[in-house]
């Protein structure tokens, strides 16, 4: 696919998808500088808060995609920052909007960290408009691929407010999310990650040589593509356990529910819903870089094969270690020192690359994969309902 001429990728209807899963490394590499050149600033904003009240919450949110970002973070972040300082939660704005008064507290400091791809979408503007109403002391974190969109507007000359701007392409114009995605992640990792920024720069170095080649293994990606198959799993521990359900939903939407999928922990998998595997299933498996995690992510592995079930069972790891045998998409061993969210962005491309060629497969178009029209690249349909009773 990413050797094809656009006139080609127009007729598959893929144009935009293939272009912009294959940027990622590039605008990885424009990311890191951003934040960078902003690293004073975004430092003064959260200092400044933190000067004042001692201890403050943070919550990352977004709907869809955008809120498997905080999922995706959150598990290595709680781990990086000091939690006597930064009490840090993920929430989706769909569930801050309908539940607001369950995750704001009045006499409790928040920051609130949006991802939004446009910034226009209802509950990311409704989720704010809920935190400046019930919250005493409320700050904000925009990150955002959109300097036109709603969310940003409403950033500007704002001292409690705080937008941080994703490189141009980001803003993918294909329907699913993809540059967007990793890009806002990325830069919430080197916001809160309080490694030094020389670490941080050699794990952004390493994710985008680990990202080119991902895209320059598209071959070995469409081998698993090619066999017959209608169900597909994914499996991770802790960050990549978050990581999981973006995976999923990549392919959910580009083959708009043609394929089935599931997500899950590789521990919480056995617990019930290992029954969605058939003869007919993919299981991938995130396996982390964790020594000791890393034993639990082997464990399903070694299970799924000795079940003797599932089409193929297939491991993306950095190592290779004795029990996970079968089917391995294996990165380089000096990649073994990547934190797990920081690994995050090259097993996505995987999976953003496998559900690009699956979609193409079932006769889809990635560009525009909602053969109904019911499901839109901006969401659409809501109701902000605005009589709450406090």
């Amino acid at each position: 696919m990413f050797e094809k001429s656009k006139e080609e990728l127009k007729a598959l209807g893929a144009q935009y998808t293939v272009l912009e899963i294959k940027q990622q490394p590039e605008l990885w590499l424009k990311s890191f500088q951003y934040y960078k050149d902003n690293e004073e600033q975004i430092d003064s904003f959260l200092k400044g808060i933190i000067g004042i009240y001692k201890r403050v919450r943070v919550i990352f949110t977004g709907a869809g995609t955008s809120a498997y970002i905080g999922d995706t973070i959150l598990p290595y972040l709680k781990k990086m920052v000091n939690e006597k300082v930064y009490e840090l939660e993920a929430v989706p704005t769909t569930s801050i909007v309908s539940n607001p008064l369950e995750y704001f507290k009045e006499d409790i400091p928040t920051v609130l960290v949006s991802f939004a791809r446009s910034g226009n979408s209802p509950e990311s503007i409704a989720a704010v408009e809920l935190g400046e109403k019930f919250v005493k002391n409320f700050y904000q974190m925009n990150i955002t691929c959109t300097p036109d969109g709603e969310l940003a507007k409403r950033t500007k000359n704002d001292a409690n407010n705080l937008m941080l701007l994703m490189p141009n392409r980001s803003n993918d114009l294909g329907f699913a999310m993809t540059s967007s995605f990793t890009c806002m992640l990325l830069t919430a990792l080197l916001v809160f990650d309080k490694s030094a920024i020389s670490i941080k720069e050699k794990y952004v170095k390493a994710v985008c040589e680990m990202g080119r080649s991902v895209i320059h293994r598209e071959a070995d990606i469409e081998r698993y593509v090619k066999l017959d198959f209608d169900r597909v799993i994914y499996l991770g521990s802790g960050s990549l356990a978050g990581l999981t359900r973006e995976a999923q939903l990549k392919l959910l939407e580009l083959t708009a529910g043609q394929i089935a999928t599931m997500f899950d922990s590789s521990m919480g998998f056995r617990h019930g819903p290992k029954s969605f595997v058939n003869g007919n299933s993919i299981a991938f498996i995130f396996v982390s870089n964790d020594k000791y995690t890393r034993q639990y992510d082997l464990d399903i592995i070694k299970e799924l094969q000795n079940d003797d079930i599932a089409k193929a069972v297939v491991s993306l790891q950095t190592e290779t270690v004795e029990n996970a045998n079968g089917e391995t998409f294996m990165f380089d061993s000096e990649f073994n020192i990547i934190p797990d969210a920081y690994l995050a962005l090259p097993y996505i491309v995987f999976a953003q690359i496998f559900a690009l060629l699956t979609s193409i497969k079932v006769k889809n178009r990635p560009d525009t994969p909602s053969i109904s029209g019911t499901v839109n690249r901006v969401v659409k349909g809501v109701t902000i309902h605005n009589n709450l009773e406090i």
